[in-house]
This record gives C-alpha cells, structure tokens and sequence, in this order.
C-alpha cells in the first residue's frame, strides 16, 4: 500500500469515527427516549404502558366544546396530556381530568411545555363543571368525522373502545402518540414519567 492509500485510509476511519461520535448521543437519546424494549437501562423504566411503534396524530381541526375548530396544529409543539370520554363526565372522568391537571402544575417551571386536552365523544358538554374546576383545559367534541379519524388512531384494549377504556395518554411536541394509563396506574407513575421525559427531551 502506497503512502497515499494509506493516508485516505486513515482518512476514511477518522471520518466514520467522528461520525459515530456525532450520532452515538442521539441514538442513547432515542432509545432512552422511546425506551425500546431490551435497550432499557436499569433504573429507567416507565410505569405507563408504551404505545410501540408511537403512533402519529393526525394533523386535524377539531370542533370546540364552546364553539370554533381548534388549530390543526394543536397535538403538535407541546407536551400533550390527553383524556377521552363522556362529555358528561362520569367519575373517572373526573378522576382523569383532576390527576392531568395536577400533574401539570406539580412540573413547576415545566408546566408551560405541557397542554391539557378532553376528547368528549359523546353528551358534550358539562360546560359548567369543565369551566369551574378545569380552567385551561382544551375540549374537543370527538363524535364527527374528524373526531373519529383522530381516534382511530388510537390503540384499543383488548375488546374495550377507546373511548370506554378510562386511559390517559401522552403524544410528544412531534405529535405522536407514545403512552397510556388505565384507571389503575398510579397516580404518581405519571408525573414521574413526565419529568424524565420533559428532562430527556429538547423539544416542546
């Protein structure tokens, strides 16, 4: 091998090598991220339930529970806190809306990068007590078309629809679809996944 082969070679494997340092951050960062099974360190797991692949959300304008559409946009650019159900909100309902909007003000100076949103997919709406207790939370009337597409999107358990499941889910400032708690999950599981996420992640 000649003295120039050799120099490219070098050359070459300098290259891929910063290469590797360059994108090696990011791929620890995607796999922390979206906690791809088997790649999990200790001490990192996640007490809600992963939607994998995450799903992406529909770039869509939805009727508001008090009149107008909302943005397209609006599932994208923050941290999203989402419920579905009743418009007339049973007790789970209720339970749900209280823990999301406890859990955003339990992020401190984080509070600003999350958004709360109710998808009423039916008797919407018991505006009086959304007004009162939930002041900030966006509603969106899920029962026309748009509505519909939007929940197709998400996953069903077992034979229970979405809309009866009682979850709580979280899309990304990309707007995908990433994680759900049942009725059962801990209160707390969900703001300590929040705050690992919210610390992980440079967006929204």
């Amino acid at each position: 091998m000649t003295t120039a082969e050799m120099t490219r070679t070098h050359n070459r494997r300098s290259l891929w090598l910063l290469i590797g340092m360059f994108f090696a951050p990011l791929l620890a960062a995607f796999i922390l991220y979206y906690g791809i099974d088997g790649w999990r360190p200790p001490g990192s797991t996640n007490h809600g339930d992963l939607v994998t692949p995450p799903r992406p959300l529909p770039e869509l304008a939805l009727p508001l529970a008090q009149g107008g559409s909302s943005d397209a946009k609006l599932l994208h650019g923050k941290w999203t806190l989402i419920y579905i159900g009743d418009g007339q909100c049973d007790a789970r309902c209720r339970e749900a809306l209280t823990l999301i909007r406890q859990t955003r003000l339990a992020l401190g100076d984080d509070m600003s990068r999350v958004q709360r949103v109710f998808v009423a997919t039916a008797q919407c709406c018991d505006q009086p007590y959304l007004e009162k207790e939930h002041a900030g939370l966006v509603t969106l009337r899920g029962d026309d078309v748009a509505g519909k597409q939007l929940l197709g999107v998400f996953p069903e358990t077992g034979e229970t629809p979405v809309q009866h499941s009682g979850r709580i889910y979280i899309a990304d400032p990309l707007g995908n679809l990433m994680m759900s708690y049942p009725p059962t999950a801990a209160p707390r599981g969900l703001l300590d996944d929040l705050k690992k996420l919210l610390r992980l992640s440079h967006i929204g």
